[in-house]
């Protein structure tokens, strides 16, 4: 079984965008059949999560979801992931929080530590929390798209994961922001309603603003801070002191 440990390119599944829903559908079968109850799908609950989440739940309706819980969502995003656990009662929906409560961060590391080192507070509330849950699991799912950012280009169908140690599974590397609005649209799907007040991508409440018109997609997460990505997706970590 391919592996982060026995990670080899002769065991890489063929894998194609010109299948069913440019090979997301083929890509969580395998990912599925190949680790089973072994992988989840870490899910921030923005729109291309709750195309994931549809998606996914045609293939394996008690399959495991990750919300990294981080305290600071905007209540429209609480809100949604209880209209999705109502839509998919057979999901297993795991809130995953961090060890420190915001009280503890606090105290910890000052107040308001998003307005000071906000890569530090993403490795607390967000990074951490997600290598402690995955240790219980070989591979992840994730929303990835190669349109979102220049970063996200050279993504992989199935990648190794050094960050995590682990195999990374992105389902919809090839499916445009058009793509994702039409199959919410199509499955009448629930999603964030920050989506119609121009918030493309939804973070902590804290570090998302909408976004200008012709702006990048991602302008709107950190735009204070020469900041685009929470850490998830980078190799390396930050350094606590």
């Amino acid at each position: 079984m391919l592996s982060y440990a026995h990670w080899s390119e002769q065991l890489l599944p063929e894998l194609s965008s010109e299948t069913a829903y440019k090979g997301a559908q083929q890509v969580l079968r395998w990912a599925y059949d190949t680790y089973g109850e072994r992988v989840a799908y870490s899910c921030s609950f923005g729109v291309e999560g709750i195309v994931l989440i549809d998606l996914i739940h045609q293939v394996k309706k008690d399959a495991t979801i990750i919300f990294l819980d981080t305290n600071f969502h905007f209540k429209e995003t609480y809100e949604l992931v209880d209209r999705v656990e109502a839509r998919y009662p057979e999901l297993k929906i795991i809130r995953q929080k961090p060890d420190l409560t915001p009280e503890e961060q606090a105290a910890k590391y000052g107040e308001k530590l998003w307005t000071r080192r906000p890569d530090l507070c993403c490795q607390l509330r967000k990074v951490d929390p997600l290598r402690k849950r995955l240790k219980n699991y070989d591979a992840w799912i994730s929303g990835l798209r190669h349109e979102q950012s220049p970063m996200r280009r050279n993504v992989q169908f199935i990648n190794k994961d050094e960050k995590f140690s682990s195999v990374k599974i992105c389902p919809l590397i090839h499916w445009t922001w058009q793509d994702v609005w039409d199959y919410v649209r199509d499955h009448d799907l629930p999603y964030n309603p920050l989506h119609d007040r121009n918030y493309p991508s939804i973070g902590c409440a804290y570090c998302t603003a909408p976004v200008k018109p012709g702006e990048d997609q991602r302008a709107g997460r950190w735009s204070a801070f020469d900041k685009t990505e929470c850490g998830l997706h980078l190799k390396n970590s930050v350094r606590e002191s």
